[in-house]
């Protein structure tokens, strides 16, 4: 996430906007921004029902067999159609930006900048 930050700039220049969605709720998620200094939003989904609705739910994931979402990255489209998806097991491994910029690239025909 903290990669993710770091090329926001990147993003941006694409017209890609970075969203985080977790189960924490927003007080939880407004604490970790502030104290990693992420700019990007960062949706609380306390209840899991869009990670649901994504199949990303992994059941006793997290800490003291807390639910929690399975780590993944989307590119969607600006009519809602999923274009890529990345999904992990691991909490650990995650797309790097670079792979996600790669990605965006290619399904939009451009030369990265």
């Amino acid at each position: 996430m903290r990669s993710f930050q770091q090329r926001l700039s990147d993003f941006d220049t694409r017209g890609i906007r970075v969203v985080a969605i977790s189960v924490d709720p927003v007080e939880t998620n407004q604490r970790h921004c502030r104290k990693m200094g992420f700019t990007y939003p960062f949706l609380s989904d306390a209840k899991a029902e869009v990670i649901r609705s994504y199949d990303l739910l992994h059941r006793g994931g997290g800490p003291k067999g807390a639910d929690i979402a399975r780590p993944a990255e989307f590119l969607i489209d600006s009519t809602g159609i999923i274009r890529w998806v990345n999904l992990t097991e691991s909490i650990g491994v995650r797309a790097r930006p670079e792979e996600v910029l790669q990605i965006f690239d290619e399904l939009s025909g451009k030369v990265a900048p």
